[in-house]
């Protein structure tokens, strides 16, 4: 009697191998079982089975299991079975079946390398790295280990190390997609933004179909202030993946830069379904609904945000911040001061506290001073000022401006006159730094920079390395342009970076630093006796502490609208913010005292149906009906001063007067009526209104407004002869002398260098 053999004859075998070559694998695995019913014990036919059920997709692990029991120093087979373990996801698992194929194999280079991506993916980084550096020892040419060794040593936070690798893994295969999107991840932390969007794009040359390439590069694109590529990028990653809330937030914040304000809360609403506890998309969310004009729903997304992490205060900051443009000053109050309760460090909160109380008039000057000495104490606990500051051999003088808002903004608006006057007067004698804190890029950004002799960025750089920077490019007087208004760096000037340090334009009142030298003020906003309301010295130009620059607009001045209405139309187009009780209940006295009389009110919060109510509520509630009321949102600049001509006459709102606002309102030709406040900030509509020998239009008191009002109101005749001059009035006058202005400026500058105490 004749046994069967054991094992299969190698005859047998062959016709596995032709079908695997030949890449059918459902007959290879046919041919297989039928084998296994002749020779059951044969572990190179369970090798076959569990190699025919793994590239087909099915469960191969028990063929596995039973060839490397039938095979005990078959290194490949408990590498195969760590594969399939590692795509289950059974990590632990699959590092002791590399470590079973090493044990029999010592020099096996692909177990090696197999085993650093299962431990990288466990993230033991370090162990990661021994392992694919040993298959590459063994291996030199391995480029998935290249590529694999770079991950790990991503992982390990080595983007420098890591990219030798991905480059090594793409000199041995220049069409590795994975290693391609590694090569511009590692360009990308070590701050090669530009090359590493390049890298992207040819990772997307080899797959086409990457989403996360796709949001890479548009991550960059956003960095480097390509909004619109941003964009068009973030949108096909979320067409390949579209539940992504991520991509749906970066989207939102990109199209919320470009102005896109509806599309980008559909965005960060998409965000949030996907995402509903996320409390970076119900902040920006929050923000975005703010900038809309939706007040409502931005309180709704702050309040869930702080329902969800009361610990958190940047919510509440945020949500102090929509309080404040709300006018509700005390709300505001009362959440700036829970946010510091939990962090005194937090110096926004502390700025922001410091600048919504110049909305109010509830404080001593001394309290206020003593808030601002606060903030000021803090920065200076927080810095190491600098000592020395070499000066190369060098007679200009080096300004540096401080400011996130050279742009379409007040503070752009001013500046960009002056510096382009002072640039061409003082050539050769002063070189304008800008430290722009904002990544700004509009018609008035490309003005001043044009101006000047270096533009550097420091949005997202800490005060320590912004500093470091000012010092290092020599700056003789580094002047600040925000005060405590949005996007300031003063902490930065707590380092005493230059010699010399000043405040000007943004903000009136003192920032309570120690290390800003002087405030530049003018005889009017700062007269003598106010000087007990600043830290710093009080350098007063002659005429003005601010110079317009007339809008790029043929926009004609329009004959007085009273004429042909046969009624006065007063007119306010300030922030609604700043329409606080007392504002209104003025101007309601003003509206009863000139009867028939209309008020138009025009502000970006004014598109909410629901801020127009509030608003008509407010004078109602002083006899003053609906019908007098004109409410007017937000319009291109344009139609915003072309608004003026329905106004005869503009009100003033106090404590926190008009700036940019009443100044267009003079270039439209309507004269601009006010209060003196006791304060700089509530008295710059008063500089304003002297440098144009208007004090006529200056009040003494509440009564002494209302009298006034309906005094110029009962005179059209003569209002309608101070509207046809009073362009031409501004224009001549130190307000928008830029020539002039530049050199007051630049004369104080000068004695200031000459004045330090180093000189």
């Amino acid at each position: 009697m004749t046994t069967s053999p054991r094992s299969a004859a190698p005859s047998d075998l062959q016709p596995l191998f032709a079908l695997y070559g030949a890449r059918r694998f459902g007959d290879m695995e046919q041919l297989a079982q039928a084998l296994l019913a002749r020779f059951p014990n044969d572990g190179n036919v369970w090798k076959a089975l569990s190699v025919a059920r793994q590239v087909q997709g099915k469960d191969a692990v028990p063929a596995l299991q039973k060839a490397i029991a039938l095979l005990p120093r078959d290194a490949e087979l408990p590498s195969n079975l760590g594969a399939l373990l590692s795509d289950a996801g059974r990590l632990d698992e699959a590092i002791d079946s590399y470590r079973r194929a090493l044990a029999i194999e010592p020099g096996f280079a692909d177990a090696h390398g197999n085993l650093g991506v299962a431990l990288t993916r466990l993230g033991r980084f370090e162990d990661a790295v021994a392992s694919l550096q040993r298959a590459l020892q063994l291996k030199p040419g391995f480029a998935e280990a290249h590529n694999n060794l770079a991950n790990a040593l991503m992982g390990l936070e080595r983007p420098g190390e890591a990219l030798p690798h991905y480059a090594h893994a793409l000199a041995l295969r220049p069409g590795f997609a994975q290693a391609r999107r590694g090569h511009a991840n590692a360009l990308r932390d070590l701050g090669r933004i530009e090359d590493a969007a390049a890298s992207y794009r040819l990772a997307l040359a080899l797959k086409e179909d990457d989403a996360q390439a796709h949001a890479s590069l548009a991550a960059c694109e956003q960095q480097l202030g390509r909004c619109d590529a941003a964009v068009e990028s973030y949108r096909r990653a979320l067409a390949l993946k579209p539940g992504a809330p991520e991509w749906h937030f970066n989207l939102g914040a990109a199209l919320q830069q470009l102005g896109q304000g509806a599309a980008a809360i559909a965005s960060l609403r998409q965000a949030l379904a996907l995402d509903p506890g996320a409390l970076a998309i119900l902040n920006t969310l929050g923000n975005a609904l703010l900038r809309a004009g939706q007040p409502d729903g931005a309180l709704a997304q702050f309040r869930r945000a702080i329902v969800l992490a009361p610990a958190d205060t940047m919510a509440r900051h945020n949500l102090a911040r929509a309080l404040k443009q709300l006018g509700r000053f005390d709300e505001a109050l009362d959440q700036f001061r829970q946010v510091l309760a939990a962090d005194p460090d937090d110096f926004a909160a502390r700025s922001d506290l410091l600048f919504v109380q110049n909305y109010m008039d509830c404080r001593s000057d001394a309290a206020l001073l003593d808030d601002a000495r606060a903030f000021g104490a803090l920065a200076a606990a927080q810095a190491r000022p600098y000592q020395a500051w070499p000066r190369s051999a060098r007679s200009a003088l080096r300004v540096g401006l401080v400011s996130g808002d050279l742009r379409e903004h007040p503070v752009g608006y001013f500046a960009q006159g002056v510096l382009a006057a002072l640039a061409a007067q003082a050539q050769g004698r002063v070189e304008l730094f800008v430290y722009a804190n904002a990544s700004a890029d509009d018609a008035v950004t490309r003005r001043i920079r044009a101006c000047c002799q270096a533009w550097r960025s420091i949005d997202g750089i800490d005060d320590e390395t912004a500093a470091a920077q000012v010092h290092a490019d020599g700056i003789d007087i580094l002047v600040d342009l925000a005060g405590h208004t949005a996007n300031n760096r003063l902490p930065l000037f707590a380092w005493r970076p230059a010699p010399v340090q000043v405040s000007w334009l943004g903000y009136c009142a003192s920032t309570g630093m120690a290390e800003i030298d002087h405030v530049l003020a003018d005889p009017w906003i700062a007269p003598p006796g106010t000087e007990a309301q600043y830290v710093e010295h009080l350098w007063r130009l002659p005429d003005t502490f601010l110079c317009f620059t007339p809008p790029d607009l043929a926009i004609a001045v329009a004959p007085l609208p009273a004429l042909a209405a046969g009624r006065i139309t007063f007119g306010s187009f300030n922030n609604l913010s700043k329409l606080n009780a007392p504002v209104i209940a003025l101007w309601s006295r003003v509206l009863a005292a000139v009867p028939d009389s209309r008020l138009f009110l025009k502000a970006p919060q004014l598109d909410a149906p629901a801020n127009r109510f509030t608003i008509t509520e407010q004078f109602r509630a002083h006899g003053i009906d609906a019908e007098r009321l004109l409410l007017e949102g937000s319009t291109p600049r344009a139609e915003y001063l072309a608004a003026y001509h329905r106004v005869d006459i503009a009100l003033d709102p106090f404590p926190y007067p008009g700036g940019t606002t009443s100044v267009e309102g003079l270039w439209m030709g309507v004269p601009v009526l006010g209060l003196a406040g006791r304060r700089a900030l509530s008295r710059q509509g008063a500089s304003i209104l002297h440098n144009l020998e208007l004090q006529g239009w200056i009040a003494d008191d509440a009564d002494d407004f209302v009298t006034r009002a309906a005094r110029y109101a009962a005179d059209p005749a003569a209002l309608a002869l101070l509207r046809a001059g009073l362009r031409s009035r501004l224009e001549n006058s130190p307000l928008c002398d830029a020539p002039r202005f530049a050199a007051q400026l630049m004369a104080a500058l000068g004695a200031m260098w000459e004045r330090r105490p180093s000189a």
